[in-house]
């Protein structure tokens, strides 16, 4: 029989990919990634082994990790993910950044999370602020469950969510700082064909044809459930920068900018409400 040395090793030359066999094996014994370090000569029960076979053969269909394991890290949160869900990703850990940097932590305020998913952007700031309201708004029933379940798991009492398009549940309510992870890729960008992203929802994923409809509608409406002073602020994608400032600065917007991520790539914009 294989031990995990040999299983590992099957694993990875089927997948290309190390890191991809090491995770799923450790979801299916359930430990953590120091187990490997001295357990590679163990040989799993027929049970641990069919399940493994079956999860590699998954990820070998294109199905992301993610979704296979059911959970994804953000910022400093284990969350659930499901298809009915965009898989967090560290480039919107910038996004959380810069928000932080807005709000104030010994004093109330009040922020938007629009198109939540899963939960990640509108819990890692909640959890990092406990002052702050935080309500998260989204169109789909399946993902607000699953942002819930993860509030719920990590006990963060200060954010709430709501159903509803963008801005649209949030009628008459005005905020210190509005953040959005939007839908941003082109509508016949071939990459949505591709990859991990075959199997992530369409709906978070592109925005008409040229990938800013929903940006443009954000940017639009987040007017008036600003507070003056107020922040919005959205990740976009990397040819996007000079695209999202124009449309701030046609909206009313003041102190417009845009931020890199770490491979120094158009990634977050921002202007605040004079």
């Amino acid at each position: 029989m294989p031990d995990v040395r040999n299983m590992l090793a099957a694993a990875t030359q089927q997948l290309g990919e190390r890191l991809d066999a090491e995770l799923l094996l450790l979801h299916v014994v359930q430990k953590s990634r120091s187990w490997l370090l001295t357990h590679a000569d163990d040989v799993l029960d027929p049970d641990a082994r069919m399940a493994y076979a079956s999860l590699i053969e998954r990820r070998a269909n294109g199905e992301p990790v993610a979704y296979i394991t059911g959970q994804r890290g953000f910022w400093s949160l284990d969350l659930e993910v499901t298809p009915a869900t965009l898989i967090p990703r560290p480039e919107t850990e910038l996004l959380v950044e810069l928000a932080l940097r807005r709000l104030p932590d010994d004093v109330p305020c009040s922020v938007a999370d629009l198109g939540t998913g899963s939960g990640a952007i509108a819990l890692a700031i909640a959890n990092e602020r406990p002052y702050a309201q935080v309500i998260a708004t989204d169109a789909s029933a399946d993902a607000l469950a699953v942002a819930r379940r993860n509030a719920q798991h990590h006990a963060i009492g200060n954010v709430a969510f709501v159903q509803g398009d963008w801005l649209a549940p949030l009628a008459g309510q005005q905020f210190d700082l509005i953040v959005s992870n939007p839908p941003y890729i082109e509508a016949e960008d071939p990459h949505l064909a591709q990859g991990d992203l075959r199997f992530e929802p369409a709906s978070a994923l592109a925005s008409g044809p040229d990938g800013l409809d929903d940006i443009r509608r954000i940017v639009h409406d987040a007017h008036v459930h600003l507070r003056p002073g107020g922040w919005l602020l959205f990740e976009h994608g990397w040819n996007q920068g000079d695209a999202s400032r124009a449309l701030l600065r046609e909206a009313g917007y003041a102190e417009v900018f845009t931020a890199c991520d770490l491979e120094q790539r158009d990634r977050v914009s921002g202007g605040r409400l004079g």
